[in-house]
């Protein structure tokens, strides 16, 4: 017999749903989410901002596009997470001094900071998250090679 949704999803990880993987990672994810959003927040970003930020910072100066195919995201919603930045003084949209039809996205003295100060939270928010797991080190990389990077 199949249980009905009720039966499935009784409790947090009641019946089935804790079998599935889906489920598991979704839920894992909104965890962890919740708890970077929550530390994050005093320094004005979520983690989306500082994944953006991160992107920003890790190399040569790169334009809207570059930054969107880094992250994986369309065009627009790039737009919309670097107009945020921008409007909080994080980044800044320039000429590129090596061509001039090509504009990059920097940040700024402010973005590099608080860059700085969010992935140390970053960092100690996972760290503290992944405290449960006998060995946090090789979860990750067994999540690497399920990406295959």
């Amino acid at each position: 017999m199949i249980s009905s949704p009720d039966d499935q999803w009784a409790g947090r990880f009641g019946g089935m749903a804790s079998d599935r993987l889906g489920y598991l990672l979704k839920h894992v994810l909104a965890g962890l989410t919740e708890a970077q959003t929550k530390a994050l927040a005093p320094h004005g970003l979520n983690g989306r901002d500082l994944a953006v930020l991160s992107a920003i910072v890790s190399g040569e100066p790169l334009s809207q596009l570059e930054v969107a195919a880094r992250l994986r995201v369309d065009r627009t919603s790039i737009g919309e997470l670097l107009d945020g930045l921008e409007e909080r003084g994080f980044v800044e949209r320039r000429r590129s001094p090596e061509d001039r039809r090509r504009n990059v996205v920097v940040l700024t003295s402010l973005g590099q900071s608080t860059f700085e100060t969010a992935e140390r939270v970053r960092l100690e928010v996972e760290r503290e998250f992944l405290a449960p797991l006998a060995a946090p080190d090789r979860f990750r990389d067994e999540l690497r090679l399920l990406l295959r990077e």
